[in-house]
């Protein structure tokens, strides 16, 4: 990748994962398995919820160490393009990741939808309105950081093992 677009996508990286701070902190903070289940106390529904939060957390936490990382990266007085490579492919394997292939499954991304202007975002049980809403907000920031960030899936390990690096 050219070393004049490394900043401006770690500086737009980093925005784009501070905003999903934003919204996904008060929400962590706020909500409870029990208030997002409600009155069904079923064994699914609980461990529905109780995956999604889980499966939310996660990338709360992920997404806090690369915003980090990529600050202390944005502060310093020389711009170091290794260190930043590396931080934007993390940002893509961890938090992207984490979005895009939640580990307890709740919902998923439906391909076929991309495309039609609905939702890609497809649920394995009904949730109630305040969590399906802040997974599709997510999923508008999500979008657009894989997009932007789509050359450290592959291409960046590649160029490093063609350069006898790890």
């Amino acid at each position: 990748m050219q070393s004049t677009n490394v900043k401006p996508l770690s500086e737009s990286a980093r925005s784009k994962l501070k905003e999903a701070i934003s919204v996904l902190e008060p929400f962590l903070n706020n909500n409870t398995i029990g208030q997002l289940a409600g009155e069904d106390t079923s064994e699914e529904n609980v461990a529905f919820y109780q995956g999604l939060l889980s499966d939310l957390r996660h990338l709360l936490v992920f997404s806090e160490v690369s915003v980090e990382k990529l600050g202390v990266l944005l502060r310093r007085p020389n711009f170091d393009i290794d260190f930043a490579e590396r931080a934007l492919y993390d940002v893509y394997h961890q938090c992207v990741n984490a979005y895009f292939y939640p580990k307890n499954e709740c919902y998923s991304e439906d391909g076929r939808y991309a495309y039609t202007g609905q939702d890609a975002i497809r649920f394995r049980r009904k949730p109630v309105r305040e969590a399906r809403d802040i997974v599709l907000t997510l999923s508008k920031l999500f979008e657009e950081l894989r997009d932007e960030l789509a050359y450290y899936e592959s291409d960046y390990l590649t160029q490093r093992r063609m350069q006898g690096q790890k």
